[in-house]
């Protein structure tokens, strides 16, 4: 009877692992990696500055899941970049105004499901992502005392010290081949990434726009070379 029942055991382990074998074979999930990199654009949508959109670069690594039995593939992602944004200002005592050029270094880890819209050739890519970014950088210093549009003494170097922690979202497109696609990505913030300005007790005389908030804007356009 003990002979018998370990004889039963052992032909259902059996019988499970065949069955799990061959649903392997039907549904042959792939995982792998991309090595991405492009340009980015990079604004702040804000009421209290005037803001230009500029040009920066990025570069980032992908871990993938192909999964042929689903309607939607996922992947994770680490990107690093150099953001670049212009704000408004003037000279001190002058009324011509001109922009003044700042930089911001970002990491960004992100989770992104891809809706098959032409099997895996063609998707639809959103999803969450976390970001922590540097404060922003002033690229000519010699402009830390030009004054910020819209008020009497806020200067350009007072604006260095925004949030580094933010939350945001992903939407866009991916095209191409199994090894070779290319990638357009708007990354929208969700949190307010001027939100520690209002920490600082900076002079605002002059402005009516109230505390300081701002939503970053980025698009993100890159290759995508996959292993």
């Amino acid at each position: 009877m003990r002979n018998i029942s370990c004889f039963l055991l052992v032909a259902m382990c059996l019988g499970f692992a065949t069955k799990m074998d061959a649903q392997h074979k039907r549904y042959a999930i792939q995982n792998g990696f991309g090595i991405q990199g492009g340009l980015t654009q990079f604004d702040i949508i804000t009421d209290n500055f005037t803001t230009k959109a500029s040009t920066g670069w990025m570069g980032g690594l992908s871990a993938n899941v192909d999964i042929p039995h689903k309607w939607y593939n996922v992947s994770y992602v680490i990107q690093l970049s150099e953001n670049n944004l212009e704000i408004g200002a003037s000279p001190t005592g002058l009324l011509d105004s001109e922009f003044v050029e700042y930089k911001m270094l970002t990491a960004q880890i992100g989770l992104l499901m891809h809706l098959k819209l032409a099997n895996r050739y063609l998707t639809l890519d959103l999803g969450p992502m976390l970001q922590y970014n540097s404060e922003l950088e002033q690229k000519d210093e010699t402009k830390e005392n030009y004054i910020i549009n819209g008020y009497n003494n806020l200067l350009a170097g007072d604006l260095t010290e925004i949030s580094q922690f933010n939350v945001n979202g992903v939407v866009g497109i991916t095209a191409g081949f199994d090894n070779f696609r290319l990638r357009a990505h708007y990354i929208y913030g969700f949190t307010n990434i001027l939100n520690k300005l209002n920490d600082q007790q900076l002079n605002v005389a002059g402005n009516t726009s109230g505390e300081f908030k701002g939503n970053q804007s980025m698009l993100a356009f890159s290759a995508l070379f996959l292993f």
